[in-house]
């Protein structure tokens, strides 16, 4: 799928004037992959700038390797962290990629960036006339919102009415048109809905829909699926006690991430072990509108034998049973099959109850919880760093667990999950329970440990055969070609390799007219 067809010079022209007057630079793909490649000038002014500051400056902090500042950092090496046994109960090494450290708070501000830049250097989208409309459950639409501040175009933000009310209140702060459209975060199709309303009423909107945009699946493909790698090989290393020493100097030359594998939270690899004992065993992720998947798709080609899992809220068990229904993990689970996810490339679903999730939610977060957790002999370094878990980071923690146990992975074995957002964006939630189920004690986080920690089992899993790929493969044709009016052609293509391969090879044509793009601008 070819996203750039042609280039319209004369929308181009006035774009090209637009980034001029704002003081615009667009980052490549390889410098948000690799910031050591950012010209001088940006990271310079990148000292004057904080984190979630709306300043144009900050689309080269579209990379998982910011530096865990609020104000004037720079980039690291990414930011992670270890799951101890202590906590999982498994011997597997389970890791987090920490997604706070974007600007928003959420990775989802790359798949936006992904989606829109293409267009915006090929002339495809006019920022000086038309709006962008982010279709979404809550963090891409607060992420295309974000790019359209810096990019200096009109964001429209559509999400259902019952996400967290921190995520409404920040859209209006950033001056988003915000249209809230019933049900809450399984109700899809009512958003869906409100893109063909627009398409009918509505010239001067150009509609971004994550679901369908492959841009979001070929940004996670390669941002994401590159740091993955990246934290896989430091963590390869790290067995290694004399690279170990080398990595913990505090040198300025080298700047590590919040949390890199400390000898406290790594398991013992059984004595005796090589460097290239360590296997990448699997890589979890939410499928949502399944572009963070995607660098399930990147990794294949670095490990072959890794393991893809998808997880879903029990409530509305698509993946799991074709299956429909209202949940509150929000972010991830739409009844339906999003059109980029590349189905075929997924081993296993694990759908996790979002009880579970709202109940270590608050183990995770308040008071009795997080001290009950240390006097289990959970490190007080890591506890502190639970509050970096969102609600459906702490869904892909649960998954990962399960897996760990269904594939009786152990201490050779490697587990990566993205962590997308943090408790910043559910305070409300929190405020919720307390109303609704009382203060929180030890007793409730003895329950809620033992329940749903301790006795995590390898129930609510399906491992996907060749005929159960395709099956939900197949499943794609009630949305996207009864209701979305894509073609049969185009959903028989995609069951393709060679046509996911394709569309993720694209981003050095993307690069090469950022660059171009860049130099006409003239600001380098």
């Amino acid at each position: 799928m070819k996203i750039i067809q042609e280039i319209n010079e004369a929308v181009l022209a006035q774009t090209i004037q637009r980034c001029r007057e704002r003081n615009i630079i667009i980052p490549t793909f390889a410098q948000q992959s690799d910031p050591t490649t950012v010209p001088a000038k940006i990271k310079q002014r990148l000292r004057q700038v904080g984190l979630w500051d709306v300043d144009p400056a900050n689309l080269f902090r579209i990379t998982w390797k910011n530096e865990p500042v609020a104000e004037g950092g720079g980039f690291n090496d990414g930011n992670w962290i270890e799951f101890p046994p202590a906590l999982t109960g498994v011997p597997a090494r389970i890791v987090g990629l920490v997604g706070k450290y974007f600007p928003t708070g959420s990775h989802k501000v790359g798949a936006g960036f992904g989606c829109l830049v293409p267009r915006l250097v090929s002339g495809q989208f006019d920022p000086t006339t038309q709006k962008a409309v982010w279709p979404s459950t809550g963090n891409y639409c607060r992420g295309g919102a974000y790019d359209c501040a810096l990019l200096g175009c009109t964001p429209v933000a559509i999400l259902p009415e019952e996400m967290s009310r921190e995520r409404f209140e920040w859209l209006e702060s950033i001056g988003a048109e915000v249209i809230a459209t019933p049900g809450c975060e399984s109700n899809v199709k009512e958003i869906y809905d409100k893109c063909w309303e627009i398409r009918r009423t509505r010239s001067d909107c150009v509609i971004f829909n994550q679901f369908e945009e492959f841009g979001n699946a070929i940004w996670h493909y390669h941002l994401t699926g590159g740091i993955v790698e990246e934290i896989f090989r430091a963590l390869q290393r790290d067995q290694n006690p004399e690279r170990k020493r080398r990595a913990t100097d505090p040198s300025p030359k080298r700047k590590r991430g919040i949390s890199s594998s400390s000898s406290e939270h790594a398991p013992s690899t059984g004595g005796g072990l090589s460097t290239s004992a360590l296997r990448l065993a699997a890589y979890i992720s939410a499928t949502g509108s399944a572009g963070t998947i995607a660098a399930g798709d990147y990794l294949r080609t670095r490990f072959p034998l890794l393991k893809v899992i998808a997880t879903e809220a029990l409530q509305c068990p698509t993946l799991l049973r074709c299956g429909f229904g209202g949940h509150r993990i929000e972010g991830i689970g739409d009844k339906h099959v999003p059109w980029v996810h590349n189905v075929r490339n997924t081993d296993m679903v694990a759908a996790i109850d979002d009880e579970q999730c709202m109940c270590l939610l608050r183990l995770f977060n308040e008071d009795a919880g997080t001290t009950f957790l240390e006097k289990r002999g959970v490190a007080r370094d890591l506890v502190a760093q639970l509050p970096l878990l969102g609600i459906s980071s702490i869904c892909n923690l649960v998954a990962a667990i399960k897996a760990a146990k269904y594939y009786e992975f152990g201490p050779r074995d490697v587990l990566i999950t993205p962590l997308t957002d943090s408790m910043e964006l559910y305070g409300s939630r929190i405020a919720e329970q307390r109303d609704a189920h009382g203060p929180y004690r030890e007793p409730n986080a003895a329950a809620h440990y033992a329940r749903y920690l301790e006795a995590i089992t390898t129930d609510h899993l399906r491992e996907l055969s060749f005929p159960d790929r395709k099956t939900l493969h197949n499943f794609k044709y009630f949305t996207w070609v009864e209701q979305q009016q894509r073609t049969v052609g185009e959903l028989n293509q995609m069951w393709n390799p060679d046509f996911w391969t394709e569309t993720f090879a694209q981003v050095e044509e993307w690069d090469r007219l950022i660059g171009e793009f860049n130099k006409r601008v003239g600001l380098l």
